[in-house]
């Protein structure tokens, strides 16, 4: 994201901050979708990727007085998103909510391919190879999850991700690294055809 669209966020942050409804609706429209499909992506559960989406725009409205632009806007929405994402898969591990099984039934749904296929066999390849894709992922510890996210999906640089993780940016590619290569090995056998 460019520093234009960053000054407009701050902008429309400015304006939530004196309850201007229409600015946080605009804030919350533009970056709805990303903060949705990086829950959705970090939690393997569809229905609950909305409820932590919407807490994180309810923490965004109540901190907007004390809000203070030391960082992008991008940075502190995604802090509020792996504050409530970690504390929310903490929780389910402590409660073992799902099974494994329910978990993969409901990760398949949180990610659509977008791939043009050719042919149908085409379509069905990629399709199971995103679903492995996506378990893989899923198994890796959070912040390395977390990082493959913002840097994979979310385009997002590593010192914005470094600010996210409360890591150093060299920690954040050290982080990218372990991840990149727990999915190269857990693909391999999808990988070698």
């Amino acid at each position: 994201m460019g520093d234009d669209a960053n000054e407009e966020d701050l902008a429309l942050m400015a304006r939530v901050a004196l309850d201007d409804e229409d600015a946080f609706r605009t804030l919350v429209e533009k970056h709805q979708h990303a903060v949705v499909g990086t829950v959705a992506k970090m939690t393997n559960n569809s229905s609950e990727s909305e409820d932590i989406a919407q807490q994180v725009f309810i923490r965004l409205w109540k901190s907007s007085k004390r809000y203070k632009p030391t960082a992008k806007f991008t940075t502190f929405l995604f802090t509020i998103t792996r504050n409530l994402v970690f504390n929310a898969t903490r929780k389910k591990s402590r409660r073992k909510e799902h099974s494994l099984e329910e978990q993969e039934d409901d990760w398949h749904r949180t990610v659509e391919d977008t791939t043009p296929a050719s042919r149908p066999d085409e379509s069905l390849v990629n399709a199971e190879l995103q679903k492995n894709v996506d378990h893989a992922i899923a198994q890796l510890p959070e912040k390395q999850r977390l990082a493959i996210i913002l840097r994979r999906y979310e385009k997002m640089p590593y010192d914005e991700i470094a600010s996210v993780l409360e890591l150093s940016i060299p920690a954040v590619k050290s982080q990218l690294f372990r991840a990149r290569g727990a999915l190269r090995e857990a693909l391999e056998p999808y990988l070698k055809d």
